[in-house]
C-alpha cells in the first residue's frame, strides 16, 4: 500500500467511517460520501445518493444493526489519477469481540471533490463464502489469489 498524504487521507476518511458507525450517527456517516455516492449491501439493495444512504443507515442503526460496531480491514489501495483511489477490503459488523476473520469483500472508490476533501463515491459489498472458496482452491489450486499463497 501506498505510504502518501493522499494514502494517509483516504485511510483517514474509512476510519471515520468506522468511529460514525460506531456512534449509530447517520449523518455523519452519510457525510463521508458524495452527493451521489452509490451504496451497495451485501445482500444486493442499490441506495442512490447521500439522503438514501442516511436514510437507509438510520433505520439500519435503529434496528437490525442496532448495537453493532464495525470492523475494516485495508487490502489494497491504488490511485488512478491524482483525485482517485480504489479500495479493496474486508470488513464485518458485529456485537461483542471483533471477528477474526471478516466475511465480507468491500470495494470503495473514493475521489477527491473541489472542496480538497476525499468523499466515497462507491461502495460495493459482497459476502464471502469461505467453504466455497476453500473448495474451488482444492480442485483448482490455480485459483488462489497471489495474496492468499
Amino acid at each position: 500500500m501506498p505510504h502518501t498524504p493522499d494514502a494517509a487521507a483516504v485511510t483517514s476518511v474509512l476510519a471515520e467511517l468506522v468511529h460514525a458507525w460506531e456512534r449509530h450517527d447517520a449523518d455523519a456517516y452519510g457525510a463521508l460520501f458524495t452527493e451521489d455516492a452509490t451504496y451497495i449491501t451485501y445482500v444486493g439493495t442499490f441506495y442512490q445518493g447521500r439522503r438514501d444512504i442516511v436514510d437507509s443507515h438510520r433505520a439500519l442503526f435503529g434496528g437490525f444493526l442496532k448495537g453493532t460496531r464495525l470492523a475494516d480491514e485495508i487490502l489494497d489501495i491504488r490511485f488512478h489519477g491524482p483525485d482517485t483511489a480504489v479500495v479493496n477490503g474486508r470488513g464485518d459488523t458485529y456485537k461483542g469481540t471483533r471477528p477474526r476473520r471478516l466475511t465480507k469483500i468491500q470495494t470503495y472508490t473514493l475521489v477527491r471533490e473541489h472542496d480538497g476533501h476525499w468523499r466515497i463515491a462507491a461502495f460495493h459489498n459482497t459476502k464471502r463464502k469461505p467453504l466455497l472458496e476453500s473448495i474451488s482452491y482444492r480442485f483448482a489450486p490455480a485459483l488462489v489469489p497471489a495474496a492468499e499463497r
